[in-house]
């Protein structure tokens, strides 16, 4: 499983880039997973169906199934917050994983950067970013990609992790 990240300050288009390359790994034969780390509290189940109502009550785990998918929820409950590697255990073998957040994860980055943010660069202090994706000009030792074509920065992707098909 090859492993791509996605760093950059809350408003700098993580989201919005990952989303619009999703369909172009897709469109090449690739089984693609994702990781979002959250850094606050938030919730996939709804208040007042079964599931919510069972981990209210207690349950350390409920999954949740169909024949459309699955969801299994975890509560924490004052443990400590499992690691990358830890999480990236649990998912199914795939040909690409796509990570947003995780940040200080050592892992290969993309550096999603918009000066309207008016965040410092995180490249010059971590040395797993492979790549800036921006729609301003930067100077940088890194090669930089264009922020609004998802067709390139694919492409970057594909070729630095060695994934032609």
């Amino acid at each position: 499983m090859k492993t791509i990240g996605f760093a950059g300050w809350s408003g700098s288009g993580k989201t919005t880039l990952i989303e619009r390359l999703m369909p172009r790994f897709a469109k090449r034969g690739l089984r693609v997973s994702l990781v979002k780390h959250a850094h606050h509290t938030f919730d996939v189940d709804q208040p007042g169906k079964d599931s919510y109502r069972h981990r209210q009550a207690g349950a350390a785990e409920v999954l949740v199934t169909s024949s459309r998918r699955w969801v299994l929820m975890h509560e924490l409950r004052g443990e400590r917050e499992p690691t990358f590697e830890e999480q990236a255990a649990r998912l199914s073998p795939c040909d690409l994983l796509i990570v947003e957040g995780f940040k200080f994860a050592a892992i290969p980055k993309i550096e999603v950067w918009r000066a309207a943010t008016g965040e410092a660069m995180l490249h010059p202090k971590d040395r797993d970013i492979v790549a800036v994706a921006t729609d301003s000009n930067v100077e940088t030792r890194l090669p930089v990609l264009d922020l609004n074509d998802p067709d390139a920065v694919a492409a970057f992707v594909i070729s630095h992790l060695g994934l032609g098909t």
